[in-house]
């Protein structure tokens, strides 16, 4: 179990870094162990093997492994669905998370009404627990809601969309001044999501402060993760343009 969960936190840190090979390797053994295990104790490991699994499904689709993508977070979707259905305290959280992810596996296949159901059932499960517990929660809420302005964006849906991305970028502002390192790169995602949600509505100026914010925040950021964060700056100064 321990090097299992050793596994799974090299993968998370290789990616960190853009080594997704590697991360996908890592991440790919600790599944193997975990599965093994949750075979012999469902009870204490089928928690672990779903979180695995979610890892390993967004290191594939970082790989452009979709279908695999797709399987492997289908399953922990699935998993932690009963999980929470005998504990919801404990697994509602995770199995939003989940649901997220599943989300934009869909999305990545072109089952657009799937994806936008996966997601809109996240940001439901997500809002009673960002009521509850708004400084444990609120970055899970902003996160699914950032990803819910995409799904509605990819349907022609455009007012849900900027409205899904303006509540999410409302809720990270004050996050990311409080916890710049973890919660920068969110906002400026979220960011430019915005300048692409109210360029589709044909708010010019407005798109293009956000996008220009967007740029602003990865030019900080990408030079203390090159790695990672390079590809994000590139995308954002693509928008900008």
């Amino acid at each position: 179990p321990d090097l299992a969960a050793s596994l799974n936190n090299l993968g998370v840190r290789m990616g960190d870094l853009g080594q997704r090979e590697e991360a996908l390797q890592a991440t790919d053994e600790a599944v193997q162990i975990y599965r093994q295990l949750a075979t012999q104790r469902p009870d204490a490991f089928r928690p672990d093997l779903a979180r695995s699994l979610d890892n390993l499904g967004y290191r594939l689709s970082g790989l452009g492994r979709r279908e695999e993508a797709l399987q492997a977070t289908d399953e922990a979707v699935r998993i932690r669905r009963q999980l929470a259905t005998q504990s919801p305290d404990a697994f509602l959280l995770h199995l939003a998370w989940s649901l997220t992810h599943l989300g934009n596996r869909l999305s990545d296949l072109g089952r657009r009404e799937e994806a936008l159901q996966a997601t809109e059932e996240a940001v439901g499960l997500y809002r009673p627990l960002a009521a509850q517990r708004p400084d444990a929660f609120r970055p899970n809420l902003a996160w699914s809601l950032t990803h819910l302005g995409n799904r509605l964006s990819d349907l022609g849906r455009r007012e849900e969309a900027l409205q899904a991305t303006e509540e999410a970028v409302g809720l990270y502002r004050p996050l990311a001044a409080q916890r710049p390192d973890a919660l920068l790169p969110d906002l400026a995602m979220s960011l430019t999501n915005l300048g692409n949600r109210l360029s589709d509505l044909g708010r010019r100026e407005e798109a293009l402060q956000a996008a220009d914010e967007a740029v602003g925040l990865y030019r900080q950021l990408a030079p203390q993760r090159p790695d990672a964060l390079l590809p994000d700056l590139a995308m954002s100064l693509t928008n900008l343009g």
